[in-house]
This record gives structure tokens, sequence and C-alpha cells, in this order.
């Protein structure tokens, strides 16, 4: 007998094989979520259901800080705050055993925060920092490793616009998810940071210190990030004390690179149009994602999987940790072989339900399903990160990459089991701003 949880788990599998042929994430989730509607419920209703949730996404207005947050991304990329934030990491912790290694950690979290997506940060700093690591001799594996690693801040530090898409798909507060970044985000940066300094102590070959910066070449790159620093202090800032919402949060924050530019010489109509462009690209493709997402969502819901798998979580009687640490291994394996935004639309459907039932916080959940989808930009076989830093630097082969993230893979999941056993690293803060 076919039953509406068989059609779901059929379109599930469905949907994997059309992304591993090469079916646009989007694309798939819209025809699998139409298809199993129009086979639970009927061709009207899957045509009206479509009709609806394509209006409601186009016509929202907390959907706009998507795009404004994109467009202050590449206003502040047109201002030419790429490398301020490596350079000046490096003034400071360059001469220390790993001390580029550590400026490029810094220089992923400082431009994390401007551009919000993972790929995007570790094209731009491995492009600034690889060629110095090389000058410094540090070893490939290593240089590529840290690199690989640290591009994974830019899925997470706010900004985020994975926790944009989460926050958009399971309806929960963008404000609160960004708050709850800011402790993961700055952890997850400290722990690369302690592995880099432990190899380094074991092998001091790998990360060669370079010759200390004296104060008076220090001072200017400081100067050279603040006003970058400002503009993120000030959007996300008043973002978190209830100066404004996300949309104006967002609309402030392009206003302000756009004076940017402008104050740094920058703003040409080149620029500007550059930005315009590369936003609408971006975002039409994002809103064809969230809308698919949104369709598959229902299809999900509809089948019943969602309360099927609850109860079966509930029957083993494991407690919430037995849980998610199951639901950890699941998105691991399947972070082996789907892009994050691809895994993040396939799961929320199935498990948010399921950490509801559990007692968690959907916050929590956000927080946990972004951090385990970073560590499928690095791990192997996908690893997107992996991909990007060989690209830019093609005589390093795959291997060599992926054998120097192996100890940051572990500093990965060390974080995550901490962030599992320790909510409190996500949930304090929104809780104090609330």
């Amino acid at each position: 007998m076919i039953t509406p949880e068989l059609i779901g788990f059929a379109g599930i599998l469905i949907l994997l094989l059309l992304l591993a042929v090469g079916i646009p994430i989007g694309i798939g989730l819209a025809l699998v979520g139409g298809i199993g509607l129009t086979l639970l419920l009927s061709p009207e209703a899957a045509l009206i259901k479509a009709g609806v949730i394509t209006f409601d996404t186009i016509s929202r207005y907390e959907l706009g800080v998507l795009p404004l947050f994109v467009l202050m991304a590449h206003l502040c990329f047109a201002a030419g705050a790429s490398r301020d934030f490596f350079d000046a990491a490096a003034r400071f912790v360059g001469h220390r055993r790993g001390g580029l290694a550590m400026a490029s950690i810094g220089g992923c979290a400082g431009f994390g925060a401007i551009s919000g997506s993972s790929l995007a940060t570790v094209a731009t700093i491995t492009s600034v920092a690889l060629p110095e690591m090389r000058k410094a001799n540090y070893a490939p594996s290593f240089a590529t490793g840290a690199l690989a690693a640290g591009g994974t801040l830019g899925s997470l530090i706010p900004p985020s616009g994975a926790l944009i898409v989460f926050g958009i798909i399971a309806e929960q507060s963008i404000g609160k998810l960004f708050a709850a970044a800011v402790i993961p985000g700055l952890t997850q940066a400290l722990f690369y940071i302690i592995a880099i300094a432990i190899l380094c102590r074991l092998n001091p070959l790998l990360g060669p210190p370079t010759t200390r910066a004296p104060w008076r070449e220090r001072w200017p790159a400081l100067r050279s990030i603040a006003d970058v620093g400002l503009l993120i202090v000030f959007v996300i800032g008043g973002l978190f004390v209830g100066w404004f919402t996300p949309t104006e949060a967002a609309s402030v924050g392009s206003v302000a690179a756009l004076l940017l530019c402008w104050r740094r010489g920058r703003l040409t109509w080149g620029a500007v149009s550059d930005a315009l462009q590369t936003t609408l690209r971006t975002t039409g493709m994002i809103y064809i994602v969230i809308i698919g997402a949104l369709l598959f969502a229902t299809f999900i819901s509809v089948t019943g999987i969602a309360a099927l798998l609850s109860n079966l979580v509930a029957g083993l009687e494991s407690g919430p940790t037995v849980a998610i640490i199951a639901m950890a291994l699941v998105l691991l394996l399947l972070g082996s072989f789907l892009d994050g935004l691809a895994l993040m639309l396939l799961t929320t459907p199935i498990f948010l339900p399921i950490t509801l039932d559990l007692g968690l916080s959907p916050i929590w959940f956000g927080i946990f399903l972004v951090r385990t989808m970073e560590i499928g930009f690095v791990h192997p076989p996908l690893g997107l990160n992996v991909y990007v830093i060989q690209g830019i630097a093609g005589d390093i082969p795959l291997s060599t990459i992926f054998r120097g993230i192996v100890p940051f893979l572990l500093a990965d999941f060390l974080h995550l089991a901490l962030l599992i056993a320790v909510p409190a690293l996500s949930l304090w803060l929104p809780g104090v701003i609330a």
C-alpha cells in the first residue's frame, strides 16, 4: 500500500538524485514539492499552493533584508575592504609561529561580517593571504587548510546569508538568529587559532614567524579597517539593541557602504552598477531557492514524515542529546555530497519539527544547523571551500589541501560538541538582548 510517508521518502530520494545529476537546488525542490503535492492532493491544489507561496515570498517585507545585505557586501567589496582585515591582523600577529595563518582566521572573521558567505570569504582572503604565506615558506597543506577552515566563518558570523534563509524558511526572528551566532562564531575562530598554535608548537616549520611589524605600521593598518569596523558595529549593534528592524538595518548598512565607497574615493558608476547587477543576480537565485524550499516543506508536512520521525525518536526514550547527535551524523553524511544551502533546505522541514517536539529552541537549532552545514564546506569529497582554494592556487593538489584540513576538522567536531553540550553559547545573548 502506497502511503503519504512512502511518497515523502520517495520524494526525498528523487530530490537527492536530481541534485546529484546537477539540477539546480531551487528547481529540484520546486519539482519534487509540486509533483508530490499533486499526487497527495490534486493538480489544482498544488498549482494554487505554488502560486500562493510565490506571491507571498516575493511580497514579504522581511525578505527585503536579503538583497540589501548582499548590496552592502558588494559595495564594501567595491570600497576595497577585502584586503584590509588580513593586513591589519598580519601586522599584529604575523611575527608569531603560524601568525599569518592566525591572521587569515581574523581576516575571514572580519570579512565574513561583510560578505555573509563562506565561498566569498574563502575566495577573497585566499587571494590575499596565500601569496603572503608562500613568501614566508608556510607548508602548503597547513596554509590552505587554515584558509579553508577560516572561510566557513562567513556562513555563521552576522549578517549571515544562511541564517537569513533559515529564518525565512523556519519563520524565526533574523535579529535573534544574528545575536545567537555571535558567541559561536567567535569561539569557532578561537578554536581554529588554538589549533594553529598547537600545530606550530609541535612542528615550527609549518608556519615560520615573519618580521615583527613596528607600531608605526600597525596603527595605519588599524585605521584602514576602522571605517568598515564602525559600519559593522553600527549596523549589527543597532539591530541588537533595537534601533533597527533587520530590514532597516540592512537599508542603513547599504547607505553607509555607499558613503564608505565615496569616502575611500571608490564611488564610480561602474562600481555601483556592478554591485547592483551582482545583487540582482544573487537575489533572483536565492528567491527561486526559497520558493522551491517552501513548496518542498509544504509537501513534507503533508506526508507526515516529520511526525513519523518525531514519534520514532520519542519511542526510543533516549533523550534529546542522542537525537541531536543522530541528526548531526545525518547532516555530516549528507554534507559529503550536498552543498550547504541544499542541505539546509532539504533537512529543515524534517528536523525542525522534531527539534520542537524535543523541547529545544528553534534559534539554537538554526545555529546548530548552520554550524554543521559549515563542516560540509571543508570535508571530503565535496568540500566546496577546498575546490575554491585549489582553483586559486592551481599548483597545490586537492589531496594536499584535504590533508591540511584534518586538524581543523577535529577542531570543528570539538566545537560542534560544545555547541550541543552547552546550548547557552547560542541562547544567552538573544536572551540578554530580548
